[in-house]
């Protein structure tokens, strides 16, 4: 369709304001079931909305902290041989501004925004494991806190944000600041893939009938692509943070070259994480940008599925990319030349999303809005740090400006650039959904400038620095070099940048208090979150629409009001569910509805419980750690205990059959779920992968890696664990066949065989870890095995306990053949976790022998 259909569909919208619903019960009614608790209630909150406010509210606190550490350190280099900040706290400074930045404000914040977007966007009325949201909060904020409290009390770490071994190694960083580093980061990246695992399966099986994968809003796209490569991408550094912390408490040396470790494994840890982490940052703002461009251009976006195909590409590419960072390691050229290839190829993906902005405001009718300005701002920027990207990919250049000031401007060009200035824009255009306000243009307009002024004006000169020969992480300079006009310019552009943010701060303030009320979508979009409340109630929607359009709101321009009408599906709301359509990941077609959980207080006990693990172990205080771990995994199994199909969710009745609606999911074998156990099982896969990596990297690259010629591990008891678990496994596998043929019996007996079988591989198992001759503390090879171990024993755990569950819960009536769907979820874990035994058994026990 051409743009000018889209131009009259604009209009006639402009023309037409939907009235708004005046069935105060029905609405009444739907508040009374999904609006939050009130008072303290609040903090067992887990409707999307609520959570995603917290996101990002957090979020911004963190970033006054990380700006204000930013302009100490701009300070200190203002002039050369300044003393206004000690070497020590400068390391610290250095540290926890690029720690802060890059784990506590970009991505979390990013995420916030996704989670209060995406559910609106594709036509539902919440996430779809609202609990697992909270407890990503929970952790998030308590691992915060507890990083930076480091801080607070001057022992924050001080071997950067990338932490690099062996500075980051007890040797170097006797302190606990390392170790705060260490887990509270771990803290907040379990926050993050849960976050993941949330975006994912929400996006693929909760959008609105009719919405197919072809019909998605762009922005989902950029999210859904996100949300894989958190699922993927982060489980390397956590592995790596798991392992660094191994070695300072219990002297695993993994990185200490003279027990057969190598400083160099954890730069491949990072980085396999650190580099899919400058586009897991780009890609939610950049969807932003294909998002607003439309909207303002009056038009579709040029180039939809080209766009789409870009951000499949650019995700893939992105992890191959890692060696990017290491190029002054003494890598092998060939392995350079790749990389090096490799990272100029990923320009492609890039200016294929690039020109289709472009083409899209040239041939639609351009509003210069305020979001507008941001996004002309992020274009310029982002195209200029895109340039020094490029540049950085030759070999021979990154050689030359590999640890200067280079890198520091090219790497905030990008981010900044390339998330900030799209996620203000954002802001901008969003506010009006978040407040009922409209945002005012004059202190926009000034914020903006001052932004951009202070911003081009901090970072331009660092490029300039930087080819003159000034090093990171330098403290001081000496006068005479060239250097000290550059700096205090850059000092001089942060400040202004700074009071830029300060008005920006200030505008969106007052927004709240003075804004004017906003009348109903105020920019004309397409997409479904003006079609809620603004600001959107708690349910979203009233009744869920059937959408066949990219553009729905373009195209029914009444659809806001049928949809608070009641006019659409799933308004029945007397049994007191909170309840949402299910859709086919791909066609979109309606096939059940989904009952999610309802506000909980186990989401922040159970988070609570694990920051009390964090400080136990900080405090080195083992035992109280074991006891509190105990008390964790009781709130889990809790938890598990009261979801899928316990009769606080949705008991059976009599009148199912009589349903106009598909069945319940939890009466399926294909609900959530088992989607968010298979996408949970990818990340868990990623961070086994990361392990059977490190550990083939210290045998055949580490310098002093070497295997002992015989294996400390007792073969024969592995291989009778090995057949008591596939054993245990086919059993399982035994009752998922008679529930799909709707000929299962005896439930609580077949469970119990299966925990029977399960209890004698884990009882093998761990026999065989205490029987060991490992000598964990002399080389990394046997450490790097320790740890298999302990990953194999923590996942048979789990299976053995879940599995002793269910014969309660068959017993009970929680599971029958009139409610299969948990034997669904748990059965991929069982696969899992036998997949897992056999490949370590072949590649850690049975490889080295015969090698």
């Amino acid at each position: 369709m051409r743009s000018g259909s889209f131009r009259y569909g604009y209009h006639s919208s402009r023309r037409s304001r939907p009235a708004v619903n005046n069935d105060l019960s029905l609405h009444a009614q739907f508040a009374k079931v999904w609006d939050n608790l009130p008072g303290w209630g609040q903090l067992a909150a887990v409707n999307h909305t609520s959570i995603s406010r917290r996101f990002m509210l957090t979020g911004t606190v963190f970033f006054i902290i990380g700006g204000v550490l930013a302009m100490l350190i701009r300070s200190q280099l203002a002039l050369p041989e300044q003393e206004l900040i000690s070497p020590a706290l400068y390391a610290q400074l250095f540290t926890m501004h690029g720690t802060v930045m890059m784990f506590l404000f970009a991505i979390p914040i990013l995420e916030g925004a996704a989670m209060y977007l995406i559910p609106k966007m594709i036509g539902t009325r919440d996430l779809v494991f609202p609990r697992l949201s909270a407890l990503g909060y929970y952790c998030y904020l308590f691992g915060g806190i507890i990083i930076m409290t480091s801080l607070f009390l001057g022992i924050a770490p001080d071997s950067g944000w990338f932490m690099y071994t062996p500075l980051s190694s007890a040797e170097f960083s006797a302190g606990p600041g390392s170790d705060f580093w260490l887990l509270g980061i771990t803290f907040v990246e379990i926050s993050a893939v849960s976050a993941g695992v949330e975006l994912t399966v929400s996006i693929l099986r909760t959008r609105a009938p009719g919405m197919s994968l072809s019909k998605m809003p762009i922005f989902c796209w950029y999210i859904l692509a996100m949300a894989l490569m958190i699922v993927f991408g982060f489980p390397p550094l956590i592995l790596a943070s798991i392992l660094l912390e191994l070695e300072r408490a219990a002297g695993m040396p993994f990185f200490d070259p003279a027990a057969g470790g190598d400083p160099i494994l954890w730069q491949h840890l990072f980085w396999l994480f650190g580099h899919p982490e400058v586009y897991i940052i780009f890609l939610p703002a950049a969807g932003i940008v294909s998002t607003i461009i439309p909207v303002f251009a009056g038009r579709p976006l040029v180039g939809y599925r080209w766009i789409v195909l870009a951000i499949i590409t650019m995700g893939f590419v992105s992890f191959g990319l890692w060696v990017h960072h290491m190029f002054t390691v003494g890598i092998p050229q060939l392995a350079q030349a790749f990389f090096s290839i490799a990272s100029m190829l990923v320009a492609i993906p890039t200016a294929i999303q690039v020109f289709a902005w472009i083409a899209t405001l040239w041939t639609g009718r351009v509003r210069f809005e305020l979001p507008m300005l941001w996004m002309f701002g992020f274009l310029f920027i982002f195209v200029c740090g895109g340039l020094t990207g490029v540049m950085l990919a030759l070999v021979p250049f990154d050689w030359q400006v590999h640890d200067t000031h280079f890198v520091v401007a090219h790497f905030h060009y990008v981010l900044i650039g390339g998330m900030l200035f799209p996620l203000i824009g954002g802001l901008y255009y969003w506010l009006p959904h978040l407040s009922g306000r409209m945002p005012t243009m004059h202190m926009g307009k000034w914020a903006f400038w001052l932004i951009f002024i202070g911003f081009n004006a901090t970072f331009l000169m660092m490029h300039l620095t930087g080819l003159l020969g000034m090093p990171r992480r330098v403290v001081t300079y000496e006068a005479g070099l060239g250097w000290d006009w550059l700096n205090m310019l850059s000092t001089f552009g942060s400040f202004i940048m700074a009071s830029g943010f300060g008005m920006l701060m200030l505008d969106v303030i007052l927004h709240f208090r003075y804004g004017q009320k906003a009348r109903f979508n105020p920019w004309q979009a397409d997409t479904l979150e003006w079609a809620t409340g603004t600001p959107p109630t708690s349910y979203n929607f009233l009744s869920l629409p059937t959408v066949k359009t990219r553009h729905p709101l373009w195209d029914k321009p009444d659809l806001r009001s049928t949809i608070s009408d009641g006019a659409h599906g799933l308004k029945r709301i007397g049994h007191g569910r909170r309840e949402l359509y299910g859709t086919d990941a791909v066609t979109g077609k309606l096939i059940e509805v989904i009952h999610i959980p309802t506000h909980s207080w186990l989401p922040l006990v159970t988070a609570l419980f694990l920051a009390a693990l964090c400080i136990s172990l900080l405090s080195r205080a083992y035992l109280v750690a074991l006891a509190i771990t105990v008390i964790a995994a009781i709130c889990v199994f809790r938890w598990a205990w009261v979801n899928g199909a316990h009769k606080e969710m949705a008991p059976l009745t009599a009148d199912e059959e009589q349903r106009d609606e598909p069945k319940l999911h939890s009466r399926t074998m294909n609900g959530p779920g088992l989607w968010g156990m298979v996408v949970t099982l990818l990340s868990d896969g990623s961070l086994y992968l990361s392990l059977l990596f490190g550990w083939l990297y210290l045998w055949t690259v580490a310098p002093g890696g070497k295997v002992p010629d015989v294996s400390a591990v007792s073969i024969t008891a592995m291989t009778i664990s090995g057949v008591t678990l596939t054993v245990a496994v086919l059993l399982y596998h035994r009752v998922i066949k008679m529930l799909r043929s709707g000929a299962a019996s005896k439930l609580p007996a077949q469970f119990a065989g299966v925990f029977v079988f399960g209890a004698l591989h884990l009882a093998t198992l761990i026999y065989v870890t205490i029987t060991s001759k490992l000598a964990v503390t002399d080389n990394a090879h046997d450490a790097a095995l320790f740890v298999m171990l302990m990953f194999l024993l923590f996942h048979s755990s789990i299976a053995v306990v879940a599995s002793g569950l269910q014969i309660f819960r068959a017993k009970k009536g929680y599971i029958s053949q009139a409610l299969p769907y948990e034997p669904a979820v748990l059965h991929p874990f069982w696969l899992f976790t036998l997949g897992i035994f056999w490949v370590s058994f072949a590649c850690f026990l049975i490889m080295p022998l015969v090698w």
